[in-house]
């Protein structure tokens, strides 16, 4: 008797759908084909891997995107530390056009504040641009008048 409980108890819980990706060896990989856009992620994950279902396609390369956009932010636990490595080699290896450092072509602006800790921490050599600081303040519009108000002023 209980183990008719217990086998109709199992059968209304649906299987839970895989948590991503296949594993892959490390030359057929998709992962440096893997994007930050879901609908790319989703025609590569079509490419590779054989998936039953449509539905399940869009949970496996959703999960896959949310993956990426993790892994660029900084290291994520459960992923291969070679994947990791790639990604971060890739962010390392990035070189600037116009370096922020290079003060030759135009001096450092910086407001008042900043030009007085620097001569008091004798950084004088540095060639900076004193800008004063434009405070912004949010305009308001033009105020509405209050029609049919009981106490609006009305006589």
């Amino acid at each position: 008797m209980s183990n008719e409980i217990n086998t109709a108890h199992r059968a209304a819980f649906a299987p839970r759908p895989p948590r991503g990706l296949p594993a892959f060896s490390s030359k057929n990989s998709p992962y440096p084909r893997l994007t930050l856009d879901f609908h790319t992620n989703k025609r590569i994950i079509d490419e590779v891997a054989v998936v039953p279902s449509k539905r399940l396609r869009n949970k496996i390369s959703g999960f896959t995107t949310h993956l990426m956009k993790r892994i660029q932010k900084g290291p994520v636990r459960g992923i291969s530390f070679k994947l990791q490595e790639e990604e971060r080699e890739r962010k390392d290896n990035y070189v600037p056009e116009i370096s922020a450092l290079d003060t030759t072509a135009t001096g450092l602006e910086v407001d008042p504040q900043t030009k007085e800790l620097l001569t008091a921490l004798n950084f004088d050599s540095i060639a900076v641009n004193v800008v004063t600081p434009i405070i912004a303040v949010p305009e308001r519009g033009p105020r509405r008048e209050r029609r049919n108000v009981p106490g609006a002023g009305r006589p």
